[in-house]
């Protein structure tokens, strides 16, 4: 049985701050998501700030641009979970409805509880 720190390092909280596009923090923050993923940890994302729109569905990207939202999406079935500061998100006129699906609004309190459970905390 593992021990509580081989539990606690298997889980990664991942906070976002940028918006989608403009530079390539979120990208790379969604690619560390899958690779962390790959390797079987636990990968949970808060959106804050203009990061809220990176969940945004009916995003349209140029060919052979990534798309943020298609890449939230396939990290949500493969577990992670996302959620976006409810402040942020009315800030800029986002509801439930304009999320993708599994990506919910949540408060900071729920980043909170996520950062006492242990894991390690990394911000982009």
């Amino acid at each position: 049985m593992p021990n509580n720190r081989e539990v606690y390092m298997d889980k990664v909280t991942i906070v976002l701050q940028d918006a989608p596009y403009g530079n390539e923090k979120v990208w790379n923050a969604l690619r560390l998501s899958e690779a962390l993923l790959s390797v079987g940890m636990s990968v949970r994302i808060f959106l804050y700030g203009d990061s809220v729109i990176s969940a945004k569905k009916g995003q349209a990207t140029p060919t052979g641009f990534y798309n943020i939202a298609d890449m939230m999406e396939g990290l949500i079935k493969r577990g992670a979970e996302i959620r976006a500061c409810l402040t942020c998100a009315k800030a800029r006129g986002v509801k439930q409805e304009d999320f993708i699906e599994g990506a919910v609004i949540g408060k900071t309190l729920d980043l909170a509880h996520w950062i006492k459970e242990g894991g390690q905390v990394m911000v982009f």
